[in-house]
């Protein structure tokens, strides 16, 4: 059982986070003025417009290990109404922009999470989907912060871990840190403790591998 990579969106439906283990095809660099926040991750940031570009964080992932026939997990697509595709069909086309691929992951979960709601009433819970090659799971906080991890097919639900996570380092690191900006609307939670603390977390867990 692998955990591929996991989004942090605040309540303005922003990613403000995002860290990958398992990718064969690194994302796409978000392009000036593509509307991703700073402080996200300096692997997906836009490149520096002068000499002085951002060095890659050593967390971002340390790991590449799964081919492509079996663990490439992104979002891509053009109909954000439908789920993600097959990632072995991914490895053979145009990787899209980070900050396209985090908008294409929200508009999954949303549409999904209120076609779960009108058909199966307003106390039902959308929490993960499974294809035949990934599953995505979601935890949703009080304060509308959504943890979206990608995990293989073979995954159990990992929802207790999102909790994990921010119960943990997401209110150690973030919420109890001054330096970090909450709903900045301009600013990412991105720092090098959190990032750290979370990737400890992630390796300690027996389903990863």
């Amino acid at each position: 059982m692998t955990i591929y990579s996991l989004y942090i969106y605040d309540r303005h439906c922003a990613c403000v986070y995002y860290q990958d283990w398992h990718r064969t095809k690194q994302p796409k660099r978000a392009g000036e003025g593509g509307g991703i926040l700073n402080a996200v991750s300096q692997a997906v940031s836009p490149l520096a417009t002068d000499s002085a570009a951002p060095t890659p964080s050593g967390f971002s992932s340390p790991r590449n290990t799964l081919s492509s026939t079996s663990g490439l997990v992104v979002a891509v697509g053009e109909d954000p109404v439908t789920p993600l595709p097959n990632p072995t069909e991914h490895a053979r086309s145009n990787t899209l922009p980070f900050d396209e691929e985090a908008k294409l992951v929200y508009g999954v979960v949303l549409s999904l999470r209120n076609m779960v709601k009108k058909i199966s009433g307003r106390d039902e819970q959308f929490t993960s989907y499974r294809t035949s090659s990934y599953r995505l799971h979601l935890y949703e906080t009080v304060s509308g912060y959504k943890f979206i991890m990608l995990s293989d097919a073979a995954t159990d639900g990992l929802r207790f871990i999102l909790r994990q996570i921010y119960n943990g380092p997401f209110l150690e690191y973030v919420v109890r840190n001054p330096l970090v900006p909450m709903d900045s609307r301009s600013q990412g939670i991105d720092n090098d403790y959190f990032r750290a603390s979370l990737d400890r977390l992630v390796r300690g867990l027996s389903v990863f591998n």
